[in-house]
């Protein structure tokens, strides 16, 4: 690949609409957005006219077989994840799918081996990942600027009543797969990518059957502690501090979209793009959705079949940890089989 990097949009929801806003406002030499699909034909027509987008599909189907496209962005609710991924891989083409990647630690790995079989890039779009104020703190941490880590923690919280997905046990709704991941991932980040040595969850369920309040304690090799909650319900901090021998850093709010960082007292920020004139977006911070683009485009200009700053590897650890947890707190989705048919009553 070289020049632009000519994206299609599988699915026209709300957070496709702040993902194609972001692209929007990067330099069309390096990124275009050139198709979007909608099941709904009418649907994806009005994101298209809305959006500029050349090319509208009624169905995923069209969009990944499109020569145009280049890369697939998958912005499906969480149970067509597997089926959008795989389509788009099958079909010869790099994605990008938002997280959680899959329900289940299983779709996980048969997206991943599915990339790896193909020899085509896979990420899941785990954002915060790419900001300004995480490439902060990892460079702090990689600098041993707090001396051993000893403890971290993490919560994401606030009431989600208003997308009644968040609680929708059929769509594998809840706190952990929305919101507990960006706590998970952030410790995982802080400990360097290491599996835990033990995982012990938690939870009260929502009386639709999701999880509503979550609290997770991670240990890891070395003696390092962590700990994160989540709440679909309950406004938290939306924060992480991570404490060490020689000093604490915080994101001390928005850590799933940071802007900025305190180190030992001391507040860096990091603000966002500007964007005159950018269309209203749906949630807090998206254009730092810019960051997580460019990397990719950077990932394929490079031929990286994965990111080295997100690696599968690691998809595959958040997904066995959340999936662990559930596991802990009496949670089961349809997509982990026959035993969960149904919600437990409560």
């Amino acid at each position: 690949m070289d020049g632009a990097l000519r994206w299609g949009l599988l699915a026209a929801g709300l957070i496709s609409h702040d993902f194609a806003t972001a692209l929007r406002s990067l330099p069309r030499s390096e990124h275009q957005i050139v198709a979007v699909a909608a099941r709904d034909l009418a649907r994806a027509q009005d994101f298209a006219k809305r959006h500029e987008i050349p090319k509208s599909y009624g169905s995923y189907e069209e969009l990944v077989r499109d020569p145009d496209v280049d890369l697939v962005y998958v912005g499906t609710q969480h149970p067509q994840h597997l089926r959008a991924v795989l389509l788009g891989l099958e079909a010869g083409k790099p994605v990008l799918c938002e997280k959680p990647l899959g329900v289940t630690a299983t779709e996980v790995r048969e997206m991943v081996a599915a990339a790896r079989a193909r020899g085509l890039f896979l990420m899941e779009a785990i954002w915060t990942r790419f900001f300004p104020a995480t490439e902060a703190l990892r460079a702090l941490l990689s600098q041993g600027s707090l001396g051993e880590v000893r403890l971290v923690h993490a919560d994401f919280g606030w009431d989600c009543s208003d997308f009644p997905r968040a609680n929708d046990w059929a769509q594998a709704g809840g706190g952990l797969l929305d919101l507990g991941i960006y706590c998970a991932q952030f410790i995982s980040l802080v400990a360097g990518g290491q599996r835990p040595e033990k995982i012990h969850a938690v939870g009260l369920l929502h009386q639709k059957g999701v999880d509503d309040t979550v609290t997770v304690l991670l240990q890891y090799p070395g003696g390092l502690q962590a700990s994160f909650s989540c709440s679909i319900t309950t406004e938290l901090s939306n924060s992480i501090t991570v404490f060490g021998t020689k000093g604490r850093a915080q994101i001390p709010a928005h850590m799933w979209c940071p802007t900025e960082l305190v180190v030992n007292g001391k507040r860096t920020e990091f603000p966002l793009p500007e964007a005159p004139g950018v269309d209203k977006l749906n949630f807090t911070n998206s254009m730092g959705m810019v960051y997580e683009a460019q990397h990719v485009r950077q990932c394929l200009l490079q031929g990286l079949k994965e990111s080295p700053l997100m690696p599968l590897a690691e998809s595959e650890l958040l997904a066995d940890i959340l999936e662990e947890s559930r596991r802990q707190i009496g949670l089961r989705f349809p997509q982990d089989g026959a035993e969960a048919s149904k919600p437990l009553a409560r």
